[in-house]
């Protein structure tokens, strides 16, 4: 390279010598320019400027010292021998109507580093036909409508650096193509239609240093499709329908530092995806429309890494924990526009380099998990403050983060499923299989498992022929037939309380349909202020349970609407909280099934104690006073039964929660409601 450079120095101070001895094209534009080459040697050259002129053949008249020659942008469909320009060094016929590379006829230019073919009517590339150009560097034949290239079509170039097949008709790959290219550095093919890459494509480029694969709507890489390619430090997957990271591809390249994966249909960024590359400095996951998650230890060890674009993902709303460890020079860690309502402390605490957060444009839930923003026990800077806003609760809606004091926030909170990894609906065809992504965030960190229609509880780690549950809280169908079909409950509980989301599965279009048997309802445990419903749920999704208390009289208006949602394991619940002596009617629906309903009053309440019964309580109270010395001198042992006593009063006290109750505006649209009216009020009962 050092050779070529001095090369160029002594040609354009020649050519400088000359000054105008040369005329000029009438078309043209003659004059001395900054350029530089393909291996970025600076020189001063003579152009030739005939761009966009209207030309239809070469003007006549170049001068002979001429370096660069710019043709862009004619009507030029043939090109005679340049062998005079003896010092010519690029050459740009792009955007002209040249149809076959036989057509180019240039001669023999030694010189020759830099020739742009791109934006033609080319349709293929012929054995040799540039083999008169042995120093050749570069060679753009993109945006063409090459569709087929001879294994000898480039013979003789064994000093190109830089190669742009990309936007042709290209179906497949072949590394015929590439064995008389050893220096080879930059391979760009994006945009041509590959049906799918093969195991060691590229081997002959050892010198690979970078690869375009952009828009060839890849499924997939095979494992050995990277093959040969030890030294090469970028490759771009941008804008393909890559359903996974290829790890096992990528795995062959150790010594890579750049990798786009940007606008690709990749649901979970998992562990293992980025083993052993040791030399990564930039990650680049922007724009995915199905990003979910990006789980735990899923950017694992990766030493050099500097910098993660994660951004403009609309679903992806989950980022565990743990996701990314063993990154201490990360200092870059862009989030902005996605799904995510919170970015957990323990993610940032990890990362002992992060200077700079993007979290802006989130819908971010101002609760204890973010609590950490606003503590000042951290030196990490985000972009763009003023754009966090608090999405909910709803107190804070609207607020920014900043604005919120860290002492508003409790420290621990209820389980949040976070509503962009689960939609509502998914179709699957009969025989396919299908993931679900349940995801959420609380404080203690929520534990996840799924009912299953049939109502079948389904834990981490539990499979079976059909089911399979992973620790992050995905849950894989396989094999999907109708009786498949229905409503999966995903469960995320903490200890706090528990959240819920519910997921239609359609197979082949066919959905559970609704049994016209009604509900066994049965109440049981009547007392005065509560009573115990149960029911055959035959199989139904059960996710929202609702009562509501209605005042007598012809208007029966709600007075007390109340809701509780359950899972659909849950055929139980504990009414509670009711009046004494008045008649309900309480209804449950289930998803699965026509809803039923029962009567039932309530029993008296209890008499007031009378004065002889409290006098009785002052004796008892007072012949106990006069044990106090032997009560203090087996303290211990009191103390130790006390406790024993007391939680087993917990453990079985009727009146404690299944699950905590909710307002019945809940957005929860499918499950079960228990509605209890109000229908025989006695007038003592206010």
């Amino acid at each position: 390279m050092a050779a070529v450079a001095r090369l160029l120095a002594e040609l354009s101070l020649v050519v400088l010598a000359s000054g105008g001895a040369a005329r000029c094209p009438a078309a043209c534009r003659c004059e001395t320019r900054p350029w530089f080459s393909p291996s970025s040697a600076y020189a001063e050259t003579a152009t030739v400027d005939c761009n966009d002129a209207g030309l239809s053949a070469l003007p006549e008249g170049l001068p002979s010292e001429t370096q660069v020659l710019l043709l862009q942008s004619n009507s030029i469909g043939r090109v005679d021998a340049l062998d005079r320009l003896a010092n010519i060094t690029e050459v740009d016929l792009s955007q002209n109507n040249i149809s076959s590379v036989g057509a180019v006829r240039l001669g023999s230019l030694p010189l020759l580093l830099s020739l742009h073919l791109e934006e033609n009517r080319i349709r293929e590339l012929t054995g040799g036909f540039l083999a008169s150009l042995p120093n050749l560097q570069e060679l753009y034949v993109d945006h063409n409508r090459i569709f087929s290239i001879d294994p000898a079509a480039f013979r003789g170039l064994s000093r190109l650096l830089r190669l742009h097949l990309n936007a042709n008709r290209l179906t497949s790959v072949s590394s015929r193509w590439f064995q008389h290219l050893p220096d080879l550095e930059i391979l760009t093919l994006g945009e041509n239609p590959v049906v799918r890459l093969s195991d060691m494509n590229f081997k002959p480029l050892a010198n690979l240093r970078s690869l375009v694969l952009a828009k060839m709507n890849l499924t997939e890489l095979p494992a050995g499709a990277l093959d040969g390619l030890e030294k090469l430090e970028s490759i771009s997957f941008f804008d393909n329908s890559l359903g996974r990271v290829p790890r096992a591809a990528l795995t062959k390249v150790t010594n890579l530092k750049f990798l786009d994966l940007n606008k690709n249909p990749i649901e979970r960024i998992q562990r293992g995806d980025f083993v052993d590359m040791m030399h990564l400095k930039e990650l680049g996951v922007n724009g995915m429309p199905e990003l979910v998650s990006i789980d735990g230890f899923a950017l694992d060890n990766l030493p050099e890494l500097t910098k993660v674009e994660a951004a403009n993902n609309p679903r992806l709303s989950y980022i565990h924990p743990t996701a990314f460890h063993l990154l201490p020079r990360l200092e870059t860690l862009m989030l902005n526009g996605n799904a995510l309502s919170a970015l957990h402390r323990r993610t940032v605490a990890s990362l002992p380099g992060l200077r700079e957060v993007g979290l802006q444009d989130n819908p971010i839930r101002c609760d204890c998990v973010v609590r950490w923003v606003n503590m000042n026990r951290t030196a990490v800077r985000f972009t763009e403050p003023d754009s966090l806003f608090c999405a909910e609760p709803p107190e804070y809606r609207g607020r920014r983060v900043r604005e919120v004091h860290f002492r508003e926030m409790a420290e621990i909170c209820l389980p949040l499923i976070s509503p962009g990894s689960l939609p509502d609906r998914v179709a699957v065809g009969a025989g396919r299989s299908v993931s679900l992504h349940c995801r959420a965030f609380g404080e203690p960190e929520p534990e996840i498992f799924w009912v299953t229609p049939s109502g079948d509880r389904v834990l981490p780690g539990g499979a079976s022929d059909k089911y399979y549950v992973h620790p992050e809280g995905t849950f894989d169908l396989s094999d999907a037939t109708e009786e498949e079909a229905g409503s999966y409950t995903c469960v995320a509980h903490n200890l706090v309380g528990a959240d819920l989301k519910v997921v239609t599965v359609s197979v082949d279009g066919y959905v559970a349909r609704r049994s016209h048997r009604p509900l066994q309802v049965i109440v049981t445990s009547v007392r005065s202020h509560s009573f115990r419903v149960s029911w055959d749920s035959a199989g139904g999704s059960v996710s929202r349970l609702n009562w509501s208390v209605v005042s007598p009289g012809d208007g029966g208006g709600l007075l007390t609407p109340l809701a509780a949602r359950l899972p659909a394991d849950v055929k139980e619940y504990h009414v509670k909280r009711l009046k004494a002596s008045t008649r309900y009617r309480v209804c449950v629906e289930v998803t699965a099934a026509a809803p039923d309903c029962v009567d039932v009053t309530t029993k008296e309440a209890a008499p007031p104690r009378g004065r002889t019964e409290n006098w009785d309580g002052l004796v008892m109270a007072s012949c106990a006073a006069l044990f106090i010395v032997v009560a203090v001198a087996s303290s211990v042992v009191y103390t130790s039964l006390y406790g024993q006593i007391f939680y087993r009063k917990l453990t079985e006290d009727d009146e404690t929660p299944l699950m905590p109750s909710i307002d019945s505006s809940s957005s929860s649209s499918s499950g079960v409601k228990v509605r209890a009216k109000v229908i025989d009020l006695p007038d003592d009962s206010v």
